[in-house]
């Protein structure tokens, strides 16, 4: 099955420093990967330098250089599962700055939220980001994968100290993004998608 994997790009939406991120997304890769069909690419934009600049016709050489190696990466994928914090009742500004610099690149395809927080677990974060990816002309799935008090449900090495909850939430998840992408790519081979 491995000629018919969907590639599933997992984003990090967080770039501060002592973020909380890494160690959901790690966890949430591991989820994925125990699957025989989806390969998992992990973008960390905390490694894509394009700082505060606003999108524009003409991007500045830094921002140029480093979409250079992200959008081909954004292209590639058949679905996408966002990793996302809640800073001040909504998404880092990190996230919307690189989905800004990006249309195309997710057009009529599925995006699934991973989420976490204090008390919401990062779940007015994921309902501005549903409004957006609307306007990119992105389906978003129904479920998704919450951290309330994420700090306290986490182990020192990165797992879930009650793995089961977790677990179950994201085998849904990643039903759903999957079902999603192959129902939008088959169709996008026999009608091509028009934005």
């Amino acid at each position: 099955m491995s000629e018919h994997r969907l590639q599933l790009v997992v984003i990090i939406g967080s770039v501060r420093d002592g973020r909380f991120g890494p160690t959901v997304a790690n966890w949430f890769v591991g989820e994925a990967q125990g699957r025989d069909d989806v390969q998992v690419d992990l973008v960390d934009l905390a490694d894509v330098p394009i700082g505060s600049a606003a999108p524009a016709m003409s991007p500045p050489d830094h921002v140029l250089q480093a979409l250079a190696g992200l959008t081909p990466r954004l292209d590639a994928a058949d679905a996408f599962v966002v990793v996302t914090p809640e800073y001040n009742h909504s998404y880092p500004g990190a996230l919307k700055n690189v989905i800004d610099w990006h249309n195309a690149q997710f057009h009529a395809k599925p995006v699934a939220f991973v989420s976490y927080g204090g008390v919401s677990g990062g779940l007015r974060a994921v309902e501005h980001l549903r409004l957006v990816f609307a306007e990119l002309h992105a389906v978003t799935t129904r479920d998704t994968v919450s951290f309330h008090g994420a700090w306290e449900q986490f182990d020192g090495d990165g797992r879930p100290k009650d793995p089961h909850g977790p677990a179950t939430a994201a085998k849904t998840l990643l039903n759903q993004v999957t079902w999603w992408a192959r129902a939008l790519k088959d169709a996008k081979t026999t009608i091509p998608y028009q934005a």
